[in-house]
């Protein structure tokens, strides 16, 4: 080696440090793992599941009043919201909201488990799906009422098209009750097919009493480290999701509730927001207040797809 190159520096790319001579191998090849690793998130980033458009125009927020940071209020009114969407109010939505052709890809299967046997309605892929998404309905539902194509203004509808349109598959179990039973059942359902769809996210979308199975399995070992997100739909809130497995991956949690709701007030639902907030100030969460809008509003008027694909950019 020449005299005084042992001591000389190399300049390297902008940004990084300079390394001695007798150091270059090493930096170029350390330098070549940094740019490989780069390009490959930055690919992984930009394949990651983003849900195409369904009749984005007709169920997008119709007018957002207030928004602060992760916090929204949204202009709800039921003479436009309800009676001019639907055919029948609250019955039959206006032929433009929903497409049936889904009905192809729909099946009522029953599932035999551990937990019970398992009636549910599966909507898309039941194997090789990228994403799945669960709806739990509230006391006195069943699985009939998360895939009615017609009522809550077709919002099923759309969240049963989204998925089949994207290789996605939905599901809305029945269960026994809102506690350690059901959730076992539900959490024996999404082992089954997330076996079939190892890749896919898990979404948990709970409406009212449902709510209680999405805290419940956020703390349950197996599915709380297996689902990817929670949505609660004028639903309720549980102090314990702070020591759960779900909480403690960061899984996304989205809150829809009507400002009039008068079973599960908003002002609660609220305060366990900022709660979280609290815990984390990055804490992926969102907070959708539809003004005026009561119990079955947030079914009603949340954004599917909008939601959902947040959810998937923020999934651990």
């Amino acid at each position: 080696m020449p005299e005084g190159m042992a001591n000389r520096t190399v300049a390297p790319p902008a940004g990084l440090p300079a390394r001695p001579a007798g150091q270059r191998g090493v930096f170029v090849n350390l330098y070549g793992l940094l740019t490989a690793t780069l390009v490959f998130c930055a690919a992984a980033h930009a394949n990651a599941l983003e849900l195409k458009p369904f009749k984005d125009d007709l169920f997008a927020y119709p007018a957002i009043l207030s928004s602060e940071g992760a916090y929204t209020v949204v202009d709800y009114r039921e003479l436009r919201d309800i009676n001019a969407r639907d055919k029948v109010p609250e019955r039959r939505a206006q032929a433009q909201y929903v497409d049936t052709s889904v009905r192809k890809v729909q099946q009522d299967l029953l599932l035999k488990t551990g937990a019970g046997t398992i009636r549910h309605v599966a909507v898309g892929r039941t194997q090789g799906a990228g994403i799945i998404v669960l709806y739990l309905h509230g006391q006195g539902g069943s699985r009939k009422q998360g895939v009615d194509d017609f009522t809550f203004g077709g919002n099923f509808n759309r969240i049963k098209n989204l998925m089949a349109g994207n290789g996605g598959l939905y599901l809305s179990p029945d269960f026994s009750d809102f506690g350690d039973t059901g959730a076992a059942q539900i959490a024996a359902l999404i082992d089954h097919y997330a076996e079939r769809s190892p890749d896919a996210k898990i979404f948990v979308a709970c409406g009212s009493m449902g709510g209680a199975l999405c805290w419940k399995l956020a703390a349950r070992k197996n599915a709380g480290g297996r689902i990817d997100g929670l949505l609660l739909l004028g639903s309720l809130w549980d102090e314990s999701f702070f020591s759960s497995p779900a909480f403690k991956r960061r899984v996304p949690v989205f809150f829809g509730q009507g400002s009039k709701d008068p079973v599960f007030p908003v002002e609660n639902q609220e305060a366990f927001f900022r709660s979280i907030q609290a815990k984390s100030k990055t804490y992926p969460t969102r907070f959708v207040r539809f003004e005026t809008g009561t119990h079955g509003t947030p079914i009603r008027m949340t954004d599917w797809r909008g939601t959902l694909n947040w959810m998937l950019s923020k999934a651990p």
